[in-house]
């Protein structure tokens, strides 16, 4: 496991929180506990890699309304929701909302530590995605209005001599720009730059 990855509990139940803590920590990862949805919002960073262990039911803040407070803050982090067996409804509704995984108090050790390897996996995933995003739109804001409008043809999957035509110039003109926009771009390629594009599309 990654020693910059890092659960977070959030439970009401003092007990639950202490009991989860020392199974993750048996396994080297790096936990923190909450007992509200409130506490865990005051001090979370969107920047790091982890996941939620999360309490559908709470006093003040449920887990179903924390899903959404994340969702609005456009925070992606993976969610994994503890719930009761009387709670399938909320479990389906959680998931819908976009929870990872659901698991049924008591649960099995195992069961849990799979889908918390998955999750945070998962969240280095999203993390490096973001890095890879922002780095393309940094490089891209230094090209010109032609050159970004060029490589959005490129991205597209329009060769050099569809771009002239469209654009009413010529294909060497096309191919200058091209440089242009493999160097500002930092790629050797347009296969790597459309790599680099990809979350851009979405």
């Amino acid at each position: 496991m990654q020693s910059d990855t890092t659960v977070h509990i959030v439970d009401d139940d003092e007990a639950i929180r202490q009991s989860l803590t020392l199974l993750l920590r048996s396994v080297d990862i790096n936990v923190q506990s909450y007992d509200s949805a409130q506490a865990f919002l005051d001090v979370f960073d969107a920047t790091k890699p982890g996941c939620l262990l999360l309490d559908i039911r709470m006093p003040a803040m449920s887990g179903l309304e924390l899903q959404q407070e994340l969702k609005q803050r456009k925070i992606q982090i993976p969610v994994i929701i503890l719930t009761g067996h009387a709670d399938v409804a909320l479990a389906v509704r959680a998931m819908k909302a976009g929870a990872m995984d659901v698991i049924e108090k008591p649960f099995h050790d195992q069961d849990l530590l799979d889908s918390v390897s998955k999750a945070l996996a998962n969240s280095v995933a999203i993390l490096q995605a973001q890095q890879k995003q922002i780095k393309f739109l940094e490089r891209a804001s230094m090209l010109s209005p032609r050159e970004q409008e060029i490589m959005n043809m490129y991205i597209e999957g329009k060769c050099g001599k569809a771009i002239a035509a469209d654009l009413n110039i010529s294909p060497k003109t096309v191919n200058v720009h091209r440089g242009h926009i493999l160097e500002k771009m930092q790629v050797r390629t347009m296969i790597e730059l459309v790599h680099l594009a990809m979350p851009n599309k979405l």
